[in-house]
């Protein structure tokens, strides 16, 4: 780690350097991308100084502990004990801080909640992880936009697509993808047994140009009139989009905008999405044949988290974590939740 923290001080003094030159001030992009990467290296900086000086501290009251003086022994003892978990938190912290950041963590994501078994019940599980999720962007004042939303038959959601814009959207959302489970006795069970649904978690991260080429001989467009909830050009016009990317078969269709030309221009970025993610997904399994991976990767064929209703408590199985505050978490507080992910998943990038 010595040999990442004097590569990350030497980079901050050359991005110092970069930003003062007049070249970099006429290039808004230049000057912006430098900016982000000097705020996060001063972090490091700022952590890596705190530490130095922590770790100073620390040795002199370890001599003074060897004094003949009763009266300093005790009073570096006091110090020793105030100050060295402070160092292990600013340890830990410089740590987290010297791993190399993901380039696609910055990015806005597309989230796709679909039931799974559990019928209705699934349905409104979906439901409920849409408002859990809306609520958390809410909290860190992000942007959702809704792609497409397919209404379940008692209140709940069959379906449901979203893009999140915001700061980190990505980094602190990925690990949600997977199978999330619910055990609860629903409302229409007479006999009170508890009953156990699922439903499919997505997150995608946004794809640019230059991440997914897309020929337009590759794709087959269809247009068809939009169904559901009637209003202006709904059900009126063709204006509802369906894309099918031939090469891989993948198809994606919106019809909660306006008009076919936000439908089709919705319906594409979703598809670049999912194609990225599948590149990602490949480049996973590439690397887990080399080594274990344990978070993050993606695989959405294991059950990741259940949400027990009767014991109040929500249990993500990746981590071991159990939290007994269940409607908090539906709330949309899931900061511990993803702080925990984040950790383990930098620790096992650090192995």
């Amino acid at each position: 780690m010595e040999a990442r923290l004097q590569a990350a001080l030497a980079r901050a003094e050359e991005v110092e350097r970069e930003l003062a030159e007049p070249e970099t001030t006429r290039d808004p992009a230049k000057l912006k991308a430098l900016g982000k990467e000097l705020a996060r290296l001063s972090r490091i900086r700022q952590a890596a100084e705190r530490y130095d000086k922590l770790t100073d501290q620390v040795e002199q009251a370890h001599e003074m502990a060897r004094d003949s003086d009763p009266d300093l022994v005790e009073l570096a003892q006091v110090e020793i004990e105030t100050l060295e978990p402070e160092l292990r938190v600013v340890a830990a912290r410089l740590h987290d801080l010297l791993v190399p950041p993901d380039p696609l963590d910055d990015r806005d994501v597309i989230v796709e909640i679909r039931a799974g078994t559990g019928g209705d019940e699934a349905a409104l599980f979906v439901a409920d992880l849409l408002r859990m999720y809306t609520r958390f962007a809410e909290r860190r004042r992000w942007k959702i936009e809704m792609v497409e939303l397919s209404e379940g038959k008692v209140g709940g959601v069959k379906e449901a697509i979203f893009s999140v814009h915001g700061d980190s959207a990505f980094g602190m959302l990925r690990h949600e993808s997977g199978v999330h489970r619910v055990q609860r006795v629903p409302e229409t069970e007479a006999q009170g047994r508890i009953h156990t649904s699922a439903a499919t978690v997505a997150v995608l991260p946004e794809a640019k140009d230059i991440d997914v080429k897309i020929e337009d001989k590759e794709l087959k467009i269809d247009v068809f009139r939009s169904s559901g909830p009637g209003g202006q050009s709904v059900n009126t016009t063709d204006s509802a989009v369906r894309i099918t990317h031939l090469p891989t078969g993948v198809v994606v269709q919106c019809q909660d905008q306006k008009s076919q030309l936000q439908n089709k221009l919705r319906a594409m970025e979703v598809l670049r999405a999912r194609l990225l993610d599948r590149m990602i997904a490949a480049q996973e399994a590439e690397r887990a044949r080399e080594r274990r991976a344990m978070v993050g990767t993606g695989d959405r064929s294991a059950k990741i988290r259940t949400y027990n209703f009767p014991q109040n408590r929500v249990t993500d199985h990746r981590i071991n974590l159990t939290l007994h505050r269940l409607q908090e978490i539906l709330d949309g507080d899931l900061d511990e939740l993803i702080e925990q992910l984040r950790r383990a998943h930098r620790a096992e990038q650090v192995a």
